[in-house]
């Protein structure tokens, strides 16, 4: 099959790092975008001995995986990365590897992309206009509509809101949102997971799913119209339960997924079950997107003693979504 890119994320957080200890670590059928020389520098600095093989886009479709070998698509720079300081001059040139391994995996020389972390505020100051990674690669694949999933061996769950405050979340909450995000949900776990019919559980927004409106009016007024809908179309939901009692092991055996109304009762529980195993999917999209749960960590970048085990995680995800895709497309 075609190579998953691992895109350059910031050159200055701890993505080239936890990139070299990826690949040493045993994993196959990968290509880093980044500059040799620095991450032969990043190498050095962590202890390890790899062999960085310099690429073009063409050789994509025959290359052959070799122990300790890394496949590069280069990048030049503006400025030299400094771990732990990161550069807006270098902005240009980690948008432009999203958006070039994204037109990879659109024309089906990658497999996928993994994206590495990055940082917004920095490349906001080269015009980037994007709330984040996932509204950008929505962009490029003609305005999808993304959903984001968590993932590790125990849960999947998607926040319905994500990046809003808390106060807000309610009024957020729309029949038609709701609506698409199963439907997308429903799609992605046959297409990507193999699961030829979905069962998927609906956290309610208020303690006790609102107690049949005694603690609010919103899983009777906002969520079951969507779930109702969803039940029409042949999905498997339930109606809204309470967050509470939702995950625990004997409950998760019940279902593939739950949609969960905010940003913290989705990723609380995964991240709880799985602190460093846990990935972030896009759904949505054209083609498979999978990223590691964690930011760029400017603050210890410098030290090269991360954990690469999300990232790890995410490119075996991303290869058994592949793997299933072809298999049921």
């Amino acid at each position: 099959m075609a190579p998953l890119i691992i895109t350059s994320g910031d050159p200055a957080g701890i993505g080239p790092e936890i990139a070299l200890k990826a690949a040493i670590s045993g994993q196959k059928d990968i290509v880093l975008m980044g500059c040799p020389h620095h991450l032969e520098q990043v190498a050095s600095k962590t202890g390890i001995k790899i062999d960085l093989e310099v690429i073009t886009e063409a050789d994509l479709g025959r290359l052959e995986p070799a122990p300790n070998r890394l496949p590069i698509l280069p990048i030049i720079w503006a400025e030299t990365p400094k771990a732990g300081h990161p550069d807006p001059r270098n902005a240009e040139q980690i948008i432009r590897s999203i958006s070039d391994a994204t037109a990879l995996a659109q024309s089906g020389r990658a497999a996928g992309i993994v994206t590495s972390p990055i940082a917004k505020s920095v490349l906001y100051e080269s015009g980037f206009g994007y709330p984040g990674h996932t509204e950008f690669l929505a962009s490029l694949d003609n305005d999808a509509t993304p959903v984001m999933m968590l993932a590790n061996a125990q849960l999947r769950v998607v926040p319905l809101t994500i990046h809003i405050p808390l106060h807000q979340v309610a009024s957020a909450i729309d029949p038609d949102l709701l609506m698409n995000t199963l439907t997308i949900m429903n799609d992605g776990l046959k297409r990507y997971f193999g699961i030829s019919v979905p069962h998927i559980a609906v956290a309610g927004l208020n303690p006790h799913a609102g107690e049949n409106g005694h603690i609010g009016n919103e899983e009777a007024e906002r969520i079951m119209p969507a779930i109702e809908r969803a039940r029409q179309a042949g999905i498997e939901v339930t109606s809204p339960l309470p967050a509470d009692t939702l995950f625990h092991p004997d409950m998760r055996k019940t279902y593939d997924s739950v949609l969960c109304m905010y940003h913290d009762q989705a990723l609380i529980p995964v991240k709880t079950l799985d602190f460093y195993g846990s990935v972030n999917i896009t759904l949505g999209l054209s083609f498979i997107r999978t990223s590691p749960d964690h930011g760029t960590a400017f603050d210890r970048a410098d030290q090269f003693t991360s954990r690469p085990d999300s990232l790890i995680a995410a490119i075996q995800l991303a290869r058994k979504m592949a793997n299933t895709a072809s298999m049921t497309s």
